[in-house]
């Protein structure tokens, strides 16, 4: 069972419950890669490690609808 973060403080950051899930799971996806291509093994599982990225601010998260002001962000 996950104490941290919370799911109240993920879900501010997301805005639904779907986003969280498909986020989490693309982010878990990347970092257990990277651990593949590295052989860099820490032990902390990679679902936890997306979480928290998300909730940390590392990982932000956009709606579909937002993609415009998504571009505009990676551009500056």
């Amino acid at each position: 069972m996950m104490l941290y973060p919370s799911i109240m403080k993920l879900m501010e950051k997301t805005g639904s419950r779907y986003s969280l899930v498909i986020a989490t799971a693309k982010r878990a996806r990347e970092i257990e890669a990277a651990a593949q291509e590295t052989k860099n093994v820490d032990g902390a599982r990679s679902i936890s490690k997306a979480a928290t990225e998300i909730a940390d601010g590392t990982v932000v998260v956009f709606d579909a609808d937002d993609a415009d002001s998504a571009d505009e962000v990676f551009e500056d």
